[in-house]
């Protein structure tokens, strides 16, 4: 799956701006202190889990995992690499909140059940399970032809994976993260160049070229938009 090492190029999702607006949500909406125990399912560069440890200097480390190593990995982490899967089967720790943000559609439907489960089985007694999928209904990401396609085609993967959710976890709450992006339209053209999102992947040079031509057009040259994240809840 080599889109996986795409999925967190120099975007607004690494920005500092970001991950600090991303770890005050996290800060608001649950109780974490310095006892918590974090995993992060898919963690990539460890940015989030990584900011939190810095506030909150937690006495066991937070874990990130990824089948990938990235080489700009935050180190005061513990990674583990491999998929979720395999360390939850492995794993003894219960943790306070397990994070699977924006990867989940990377799993296979056959392993999705399984990672639900032994994320269940692997939560301290308060413990919560948090999910970030792209809103879908609403989204305001800039596209072009092709891409939203392949968009609209990912949404209804998504969708399939709302009701796996749904259906295991039967008791669970919905909010959502909201972060105001303002980039230059050259940014994102940039962006769309290094394939920054996963629909973009099976897309030929022929078609980027393409849709930057169409963002040309369609566009201003300074772009302010909202990325909405769908956070579901499921409390042990």
């Amino acid at each position: 799956m080599k889109h996986l090492r795409n999925w967190e190029n120099n975007t607004w999702l690494s920005s500092k701006k970001y991950i600090y607006k991303f770890s005050k949500f996290l800060t608001l909406n649950f109780n974490i202190n310095k006892k918590s125990k974090i995993l992060d399912i898919g963690c990539g560069r460890a940015n989030i889990i990584s900011h939190l440890n810095k506030k909150y200097k937690f006495i066991k480390k937070p874990i990130g995992v990824d089948i990938y190593k990235n080489n700009k990995l935050k180190k005061n982490i513990i990674f583990r690499k491999m998929n979720g899967v395999t360390f939850l089967k492995k794993s003894k720790t219960k943790f306070d909140f397990i994070i699977i943000k924006q990867t989940i559609h990377f799993f296979k439907s056959k392993h999705l059940y399984i990672l639900l489960n032994l994320a269940k089985r692997s939560l301290s007694k308060e413990g919560k399970i948090l999910i970030f999928l792209l809103e879908n209904k609403n989204s305001e990401i800039p596209v072009f032809n092709k891409m939203r396609k392949k968009l609209e085609h990912s949404f209804k993967i998504d969708n399939k994976i709302i009701k796996k959710i749904k259906s295991n976890f039967k008791k669970y709450h919905l909010i959502k993260f909201t972060f105001n992006v303002h980039i230059s339209r050259n940014q994102y053209i940039k962006m769309i160049k290094k394939k920054y999102i996963s629909c973009l992947m099976k897309l030929s040079k022929k078609d980027i070229d393409q849709g930057v031509t169409e963002i040309k057009i369609k566009y201003q040259k300074d772009l302010r938009f909202k990325d909405i994240l769908n956070c579901f809840v499921y409390k042990s």
